[in-house]
């Protein structure tokens, strides 16, 4: 089985503070070895700077060196950044974000079901949440 792997779980696991950091280790600590991880470079991008920003660059080097060794970085093609910005367009939702729309065109794509995420935007879409 194949989880994409959220912003929001990503933050969540290098931030103690993060109301979803104890639940995002718990998950982290309880996958299938054999199950693959992927995300993709929009993710990394607003990952990188939340992370640089809120905690600075000791935690962003642990997020470059730990947490994202484990999971396969997709870089988006054009079609899916297209695709993806004619969605949230449409889609006419305020809190709802271009990497947001990326992240499902991309599992779309890839037929990944599950997210590892915190943002309900995913079940709202079809996806599969977890932790649930």
């Amino acid at each position: 089985m194949t989880l994409f792997v959220d912003t929001s779980a990503l933050y969540a696991l290098i931030d103690g503070d993060d109301p979803n950091h104890d639940d995002a280790w718990q998950l982290w600590g309880e996958l299938d070895p054999d199950e693959s991880l992927i995300t993709h470079n929009y993710v990394v991008l607003e990952t990188s700077a939340l992370v640089q920003r809120r905690l600075g660059l000791r935690a962003l080097r642990a997020l470059v060196d730990e947490l994202m060794l484990p999971i396969s970085t997709l870089f988006v093609e054009r079609a899916v950044h297209d695709a993806a910005v004619s969605a949230v367009l449409a889609a006419r939702m305020r809190q709802l974000s271009l990497v947001d729309m990326v992240s499902f065109e991309v599992m779309r794509r890839a037929g990944v079901g599950a997210a590892f995420a915190f943002d309900d935007h995913f079940a709202r879409f079809g996806f599969e949440l977890r932790p649930n």
